[in-house]
């Protein structure tokens, strides 16, 4: 059985953006123990190289004001996701829990969602209205999936969507720039090389 060999296909990435704090909001998708931590049941192994790029991201976003949202994968027992992934993040349990290093501070918003994406049966669109949104800055894992559809669901709202590379990670390197050339594209979100390309104004 012979495989596939595609060529990638060039994904734009700028180096610098800024943002106005009072129409920006940064969400942090399902950075929790089972998809980041060992021994967690879902484990994606460069997540943990993004908590720090995350970690200084939203010290700055907090610092100018911006909204900080949390998406939170939460599932319960005998949930059909189960039999595609295994049994993961069961509310409640310690792989449920958004990693130390990046707990919500009062103020943030943590929407707890039950598939990919964090528009799906949430309160996630209302509130970001509510709050006036414009520019969506999406970090978190994992980035070919529930980065991916929450990101996708953000800028078919007409939201501007904003990826910093060093914020977010998948489970091969395939899937990670896959990712990215479908926000790029389609979804005509900007990838910033780095987080710390992002500033709030």
């Amino acid at each position: 059985m012979s495989g596939l060999k595609l060529e990638v296909p060039e994904i734009p990435v700028v180096e610098q953006v800024q943002l106005p704090a009072r129409e920006t909001a940064l969400i942090v998708v399902d950075m929790q123990n089972d998809f980041v931590k060992p021994g967690g049941r879902l484990v994606v192994p460069a997540a943990a190289n993004t908590i720090e790029p995350i970690k200084q991201l939203l010290a700055r976003a907090r610092a100018r004001g911006v909204r900080v949202f949390y998406t939170q994968d939460t599932h319960y027992e005998g949930d059909p996701e189960f039999s595609i992934w295994g049994e993961h993040v069961k509310a409640g349990t310690w792989g449920w829990e958004i990693v130390d290093e990046l707990k919500p501070q009062p103020g943030d918003i943590v929407v707890q969602k039950t598939r990919y994406d964090g528009f799906y049966g949430t309160p996630l669109e209302d509130l970001l209205r509510v709050y006036k949104v414009l520019n969506l800055v999406v970090t978190g894992t994992v980035a070919n999936i529930c980065v991916l559809h929450t990101a996708g669901s953000a800028a078919l709202r007409w939201l501007r969507v904003y990826v910093p590379m060093d914020t977010v990670s998948a489970l091969n390197e395939f899937d990670y720039y896959a990712a990215l050339r479908q926000i790029s594209f389609p979804y005509r979100g900007t990838i910033v090389r780095t987080a710390a390309g992002v500033e709030f104004v």
